[in-house]
């Protein structure tokens, strides 16, 4: 029977208010009336929703596990529907709901959706045009979370590639301005000798042979350490001591290069020309090393300019996927490394561009190769390939994992589905990747067994003329 009370109140109802009345009649002829107290759970995760909620009075908000805190996702007040609505492929709430304060909504069992199809049109349109808002607006929220997630981990990943070179350029600096004190103090020792043109053109050929490059590569360790020994007591013998012997002796000269000067130098003209030259060697070794660590720290910053697509238009564009995935290496290897996990790259040289959004697509090749680093074991491998197959491009990213159990493997395109531990993934990156391949009219598949796992993408080349 139907409440004449429960129509009244749905003739105010904010969506529903301009509804024919029969339709509204219907409605609360179908609907049960629940009442929930401030905290009372209204819908479980672990329960199917299985009814449309029009929310009468109160307020009602879903809660989603993010890392190890819960973030308020949804909410409805009186005036709004939720649960499950017509035509919703809905299974599972990603979340728990909880009513906020005394909350009172009618409930319409989904066993009846297909006469309310049916008798009520109008209501029936409203409430399809609910679950496109709310999807659009929940695929927003949802893939904006997901991306703060993936710049966090981005972030500390960069931090820790960071940390070593520029901490090389402080150190090497600091250690360089002292150096070039030495260097300024042990030449004019050596000016103070009164050297001929040719016994400066002998030091400096000394000079030039301890930078052409390290004469102990190549050895073996007793090789290595017998010939840092013969040089070492060459120096001892002609006035070299301390941080010279050991400067020097690592260096390209050797004891053929120093017999000259032996030879053309008096004792004291000997020492410090020795000194001098390894002060130069050492101030040269410092600024070869910070040039390397800035240089790191500028391939770095290229690579992330390059992940993130900064300062480009937000409209479709050619994209090098060789360029796009060498960068998505560069920015997470530091997590590679932490587990010890080899990452190889095979890319065909003659692979086409795509056409895209290469922001978003490196967003799915992140969360691909940081999910095979997580499967992978300890000084286990990720393979990233790259390859072209009939105008298409075809990545591969494959772990050495223990691979994803059947059961998981039918559902590891879901939203909010995870196999990864309390607070460690959100179950979005997957469902990301998924949508972001579509939207560029590709195909993402995977294949899975004990010891392999592999995510294959498949997206249409860009033609010339793009």
């Amino acid at each position: 029977m139907t409440d004449p009370l429960i129509v009244e109140r749905l003739a105010t109802h904010k969506l529903l208010k301009d509804v024919p009345r029969d339709q509204l009649e219907w409605l609360a002829a179908h609907g049960t009336l629940h009442r929930f107290e401030a905290g009372d759970l209204v819908s479980s995760i672990d329960r199917p929703v299985t009814a449309l909620y029009v929310m009468l009075s109160g307020h009602m908000v879903i809660h989603v596990e993010r890392g190890s805190a819960l973030r308020r996702t949804m909410e409805w007040f009186a005036g709004d529907v939720g649960g499950l609505l017509p035509y919703s492929r809905l299974a599972k709430p990603p979340g728990n709901s909880h009513a906020e304060e005394p909350t009172e909504i009618l409930m319409v069992d989904r066993a009846h959706f297909p006469e309310m199809v049916a008798r009520c049109h109008e209501i029936t349109t409203i409430l399809v045009h609910v679950m496109l808002d709310r999807a659009r607006r929940f695929t927003r929220s949802e893939l904006h979370s997901e991306k703060l997630v993936s710049l966090g981990r981005l972030a500390a990943g960069l931090a820790h590639e960071l940390n070593n070179p520029a901490s090389a350029v402080a150190s090497s600096a600091r250690e360089l301005a002292g150096r070039l004190f030495e260097l300024e103090a042990t030449a004019l020792a050596l000016g103070s000798t009164r050297l001929t043109p040719e016994q400066l053109a002998a030091i400096g050929r000394v000079r030039t042979r301890c930078d052409v490059g390290r004469a102990a590569e190549g050895l073996s360790a007793i090789e290595r350490a017998d010939r840092e020994e013969a040089v070492t007591d060459w120096f001892d013998d002609h006035g070299a001591r301390g941080e010279t012997t050991t400067a020097l002796a690592d260096s390209g000269v050797s004891i053929d290069d120093l017999e000259p000067l032996a030879r053309m130098l008096d004792a004291d003209a000997m020492e410090h020309a020795l000194h001098s030259i390894g002060a130069g060697h050492r101030a040269r070794r410092l600024t070869a090393e910070i040039e390397i660590a800035a240089q790191r720290i500028h391939d770095l910053v290229a690579a992330i300019k390059g992940f993130t697509y900064m300062d480009q238009h937000a409209i479709p564009a050619r994209v090098s996927i060789r360029k796009a995935l060498n960068d998505t290496l560069a920015v997470m290897a530091s997590k590679a490394r932490g587990r010890s996990v080899r990452v190889t790259v095979d890319i065909d040289d003659a692979l086409p561009d795509v056409e895209g959004f290469g922001g978003e697509l490196n967003q799915v090749w992140a969360n691909l190769i940081d999910n095979a680093i997580d499967a992978a074991p300890d000084d286990g491998h990720v393979g990233v390939q790259a390859a072209a197959r009939d105008g298409k491009v075809v990545v591969r990213v494959i772990d050495d994992g223990p691979g994803i159990p059947p059961e998981h493997l039918v559902r590891i395109f879901e939203p909010f589905f995870t196999t990864k531990p309390l607070g460690q993934g959100t179950g979005l990156g997957l469902d990301i990747a998924r949508r972001v391949v579509n939207e560029h009219q590709g195909e993402i598949e995977i294949e899975s067994q004990p010891g392999r796992t592999e995510f294959r993408v498949i997206l249409p080349g860009a033609s010339r003329e793009a």
